[in-house]
Order: C-alpha cells, then structure tokens, then sequence
C-alpha cells in the first residue's frame, strides 16, 4: 500500500529537479526534429510559396497541439502500470481483460518502436554533423556520423550517471536556444503568426496540389512523442506536463522562424532552415550544441528500448537477454546484445542512406505505425477505465483520423526507403510472436504433481537416509509453480530417479517478476520443518534478480526466526557456512527426436529453440554463481511420432 502511495505522490509532485530530468531524457527525440523537419519539406532550389509555407506551419501546430499535447501529455500519461509508462506497460493494463489477441497490439507497436530506435540515432546525429557543410558543401559526414554513433553504444555499458547529469541543463539550452533564434527570425516576417489559424492548414490539405502528401514530413514534427510516454516512470507524469509548455512554445518559436526564413528568402537552399536562421558569429558553437542534443535525444531512445526490451522479456515476448544494472540511478539498465544490436543496425543505416533527408521516409513510418497501435491499446484502456463510450468513440476517431492520414502519406514513401522499417518491424514481430507462441507451448506440455504427503515423506526418508552419499546439504530446485502444493514431474524426477540426489534439505523456489517495478519480497513456507520448503521470490521488473544473494538472505532469516534448524554433523562441523553448502538445480529443454510436428508447427518450434541460442540460461539471467549451479537437460516431445512397425529379418 504505501508503494502505491509513493508511486502516487511521485506523479503528482512538480521539483525543479524532475522538470529538468524531463527536459533532459524525455523530450531529445522530439526536441532535435527542428533539424530536420522543414529540411524534409522544402527541397534546394525550390521556390517557396508563401501558402505553403503557412499551410506547413499551421500543420506543425496542431499536429503538436493534437496528436502531441492532447493524446499523450493529457490523455495517454493517464494510463501508467503502478508508474511505469510505454507500450508494454499499456498492454499489462488490458491484457487480463481483451484475451491473447491484445498480444499481437503490443508486439507489433513495440517492434515498431524499436525499428525507431534504429533510425532515430542515425537521423539526428547526421541531420546535426551536416550543418558543417556550410562550410564543406563536399564535406563527407558518414564517417564522423559512425565514430559519434560507436562511441554512444561503448559507454552505455558504463551506465550514464555521470554524464546523465548534464542532460537537463545542455537540453534546456538547446531549447532556449532554438526557441530565442527562431523569434529573432520571425520579427523578420511577423505574419506567420497568421499559421496558429486552422484554415491554412485545411487550405493546405484539400486546396494546395499535391499538398496532402507533405503530411509524411510534418509527421516528422512529433515522432518523440511515443519515447515521452515510455520515459513517464523515470521523471513522473506532473513533470512531464510542466516542461511540455516550456518545450513546445521554443519548439514553434522555432518552426515560426524556420518559416519566415523560408519565405523571406523565397528560395530553399542545401542547408537545413534550421542553420540558415542561425546567427553567423554563434555557428560553431550552435553546430555542436546541436551535436550534443542529437547525442542525447538519442541516448535516451537506447534507454528507452532497453526498458522495452526488459519489458518484453517480462512479459515472454522476447529471449531472456542478459540484463545489467550498471550505475547507480535506480531502474537504470544496460542489455549487452540489444546495445550491440543496435549498435550495428544503426551503422548499417548510415552506410545506406548516407545523409539525413535519405533517411526521413524509413522515420515517419515507423513511428506512425507505433501511434496507431497506441490508439487502440488507449481505447481499450478507456473502456477498461468506464469512460462514456461517446467520449471514447470521438478521441479515437479523431486520432485515427490523424494518424491513418499519416500513414498515408509516408506509405508513399516506401520506395524512397520506408520499405526498410517495414522489414526491420515485420521481423522484429516475428521474433516477438515466435518467442511468445513456443513459450506457450512449452508451458503446456509442462506437467506437475501434487506435493501430497506421501511425496513429502518420501522426500524427507531420502534426506535421511545415511547410506546415500549427500549430494548437497540445500538442493534449490527453481520451479514456474508458485503454488507451494505442486511442483513439475521433472524436478521430483530429478531428485528420485537413480542415482537419487539426497540433500539434507530441498527447496523449491519459484521466480515471480511483479507488474511493480521495484518490489523486492518473499513468501516462505515450510512443507516439511528443515526438510522441505517452498518460497516465491517477488521481483519487480526493474530489480536486478541476485537470486543467489536473496536465497542466503532468506535462509539466515528463516533461522534467525526459528523456522529452521541446520544441525551440524560430525562431517559438517569444520564448515563456516551458517547452512551448509547449497547447490542450485536448472531444468533446460531440448526438442526431442521423437516428435512428428506438422510442417508450419514444427517451423514454429525449431524457430523457437533456435531463438534460444541469442539468450541466456536462467542462471545467468537470475544472477547464480556458476559454481552453485547444476544444469540439467530434458526432451520436450510436442507431437508424439505415429507408431513405427518394425519388421525382424
């Protein structure tokens, strides 16, 4: 009860300090789109008209106001998991209460929103580095977009406390800065103000030719948006909302000023509108302002898709990757193959599309699919939370509206490399499906028995009976059976079956990864005094799971209170351990030959066991000292083979 009310109290409070973490890791995605945006829309050479200029501006504005503003800063930071924000978040919410299919939601808007965690590094880094052309029109960044990028990826295994500290205040400099440079532009050309009026944005879309289509690069204008959501457990809700004023008045001051550049000038050049506004004696320095805000925009997209991924693994939608709390910052994480991962996919996207406006079709697409997701999941949510279905009804067909116009526009930019992100996100949603369809299916297949008495006395006979050599003095057998009344065949088997492994006592430990982030309990109980017992860990999906270090606690506790006794032998009294030595026991499955899997099914399953090879075991992900561990392998049979006759010659 009172982490509820601390959770609470955390989202409510607005500090000084949460504001500046918020515009330090939560807005960089969407605070560095000034870049290039207009960049996007307005090509060298081309000559500006001022309808279009305004009708653009206008669209910026309210795509802010609607899609930015009112779906998530009001609506879609309502719906956190006990603080926790994002898509998987969103998706615990309703799961219990929309069935399985809800799952397909949720993989395909979080392969989505990783695929946008492979463009956004590469898109923002090049779209800053380029204002050096300016003085190179030739200048070639892609390496320099490379070496910034691999060294992103190196410190992260660093954690970033250090340099995370100066993430708010370089953020609220870029943002004073962009939003400063854009007034003084527009006191050049004051009548964009004219653009805060819907009517040429409405004037754009039906009047203007061809101009529904440039909604693929205003798009651009808001693809943080989803990133904010999922940062909401690091900063708080409250937080968020106060910053988003600050932010979005620099981010159309600055979209003001791009603008009446554009149609001061009257003639788009290479440059991005954002440089050419920039005052000359400060362009250096604004070059690596720019630099460091790009850097940190996407610094916090790889924060935040390590949380995704932690999330996915959670919910049984992804391998169980390695997981590492580097640092200090609570919630922190850094998962080794995902960063080398991304690391790579990034570098592969600079190597291929080489400079920034190359690369705004594969953006936009990807993040509008992830919104669409985002709507559904949020209607649902709204049903869940006993809205009038009036109100409901009218917030989503007022984003769909939004978001499908979107998608229209940006799927026209398929050839043009938007075809990339839809391949990145079709097989990141294979993967998830597969990982999640096998798991599945290997639950089921997984029988337990009762712990009836005449289990447990069995257990304890074994346990002191002399004349069988100690295999240990505590056998911990990690069980998926939080019910203290059973337990697997397999792990009775384990211990009956020759040569039986005796242990002066067995646990049974079950592994519970809570909804809550930073739960850290467990229960205890003693099926058979100092024989045998049953405990379920309760971790939150944020902890770092040292089930190693939570075991000895445990059981210093239970003796401490006197619900166990470790007698010491003739043979054990020289040993320094307060319980004796203590082995942990791993089950890990294998496809066994004798299935006879139908060819689409036994595709599934292969594909699952393979997907097993980019994980880790149990015991690396629990953090279990190798030398306490003991693996043990078994076959899963799916589909038992059809009767083989054989015929003696």
């Amino acid at each position: 009860m009172d982490q509820h009310h601390n959770i609470k109290e955390f989202h409510k409070k607005v500090k000084l300090a949460g504001v500046m973490l918020a515009t330090g890791i939560v807005f960089g995605d969407i605070g560095t789109s000034p870049l290039y945006t207009l960049n996007a829309l307005f090509h060298s050479g081309e000559v500006v008209e001022p309808a279009k200029a305004l009708g653009i501006l206008s669209c910026i504005i309210w795509t802010l106001t609607l899609q930015t503003t009112l779906k998530y800063i009001i609506i879609t930071l309502t719906a956190d998991n006990n603080g926790e924000g994002g898509i998987f978040s969103l998706y615990t919410l309703i799961r219990s209460y929309f069935g399985r299919w809800s799952v397909v939601l949720a993989v395909v808007g979080g392969a989505f929103l990783i695929a946008d965690g492979i463009i956004t590094p590469p898109i923002s880094v090049a779209s800053a580095i380029e204002g050096l052309q300016k003085f190179n029109p030739e200048l070639n960044t892609v390496p320099i977009v490379i070496v910034i990028i691999i060294f992103l990826f190196l410190i992260q295994q660093l954690g970033t406390q250090q340099i995370g500290k100066f993430f708010g205040p370089v953020m609220l400099i870029w943002f004073s800065f962009i939003g400063v440079i854009g007034l003084l532009s527009i006191f050049s050309y004051p009548s964009v103000i004219k653009a805060i009026n819907p009517y040429y944005a409405y004037e754009l879309l039906m009047r203007y030719p061809g101009g529904f289509w440039f909604l693929g690069g205003i798009f651009l204008c808001t693809t943080g948006a989803e990133a904010l959501y999922s940062d909401m457990g690091h900063v708080g809700r409250n937080n968020i909302r106060v910053s988003w004023i600050y932010i979005k008045i620099a981010l159309l001051l600055s979209y003001g000023g791009q603008t009446a550049w554009l149609i001061n000038n009257g003639v788009a050049n290479d440059l991005s509108p954002f440089y050419n506004i920039v005052p000359e004696v400060i362009y250096i320095p604004s070059v690596i302002l720019a630099s460091l805000a790009t850097v940190i925009a996407s610094q916090a997209l790889i924060s935040g898709c390590f949380t995704l991924v932690n999330e996915a693994i959670r919910l049984g939608l992804w391998p169980r990757n390695r997981v590492v709390f580097p640092g200090t910052i609570k919630g922190q994480m850094y998962i080794p193959f995902f960063n080398w991962f991304l690391m790579i996919a990034c570098i592969l996207m600079v190597l291929h599309f080489r400079e920034s406006k190359n690369m705004e079709a594969a953006f936009g697409l990807s993040v509008t699919l992830t919104m669409l997701i985002t709507t559904f999941l949020i209607s649902l949510y709204l049903r869940i939370r006993k809205v009038p279905t009036i109100v409901i009804a009218g917030i989503t067909a007022l984003f769909l509206a939004v978001e499908v116009s979107f998608l229209i526009a940006n799927l026209q930019k398929l050839h043009e490399g938007g075809w990339i992100m839809l391949v990145i996100g079709a097989l990141l949603t294979g993967v998830m499906l597969i990982w999640y369809y096998g798991k599945t299916s290997q639950d089921k297949l997984i029988e337990r028995t009762e712990l009836s008495p005449l289990v447990l006395q069995k257990l304890k006979d074994l346990s002191t009976n002399t004349k069988i050599r100690n295999h240990a003095t505590n056998l911990i057998y990690l069980t998926s059976s939080d019910n203290p009344a059973s337990v697997e065949n397999r792990v009775l088997d384990s211990i009956f079956q020759a040569p039986a492994k005796r242990a002066d006592i067995y646990w049974f430990l079950h592994v519970k990864v809570t909804d809550e982030p930073y739960t850290v309990q467990y229960e205890a109980r003693a099926l058979a005094v100092n024989d045998v017992y049953h405990i379920v860990l309760h971790i939150g999906f944020r902890v770092e799971p040292k089930v190693d270090l939570f075991f000895r606690k445990i059981a210093a506790e239970l003796m401490a209170k006197g619900e166990l006794d470790y007698e010491k032998t003739e043979e054990k009294k020289y040993d320094n351990q307060d319980f004796g030595d203590y082995r942990f026991v791993m089950a890990n499955s294998f496809l066994s030959y004798d299935n006879n899997l139908p060819y689409w099914r036994n595709f599934l399953i292969k594909s699952y066991y393979n997907l097993k090879l980019i994980g880790v075991r149990e015991d690396v992900n629990f953090g279990l000292d190798a030398s306490n561990v003991i693996v043990e392998r078994y076959p899963l049979v799916f589909a038992k083979a059809d009767e083989i006759s054989l015929e003696r010659i």
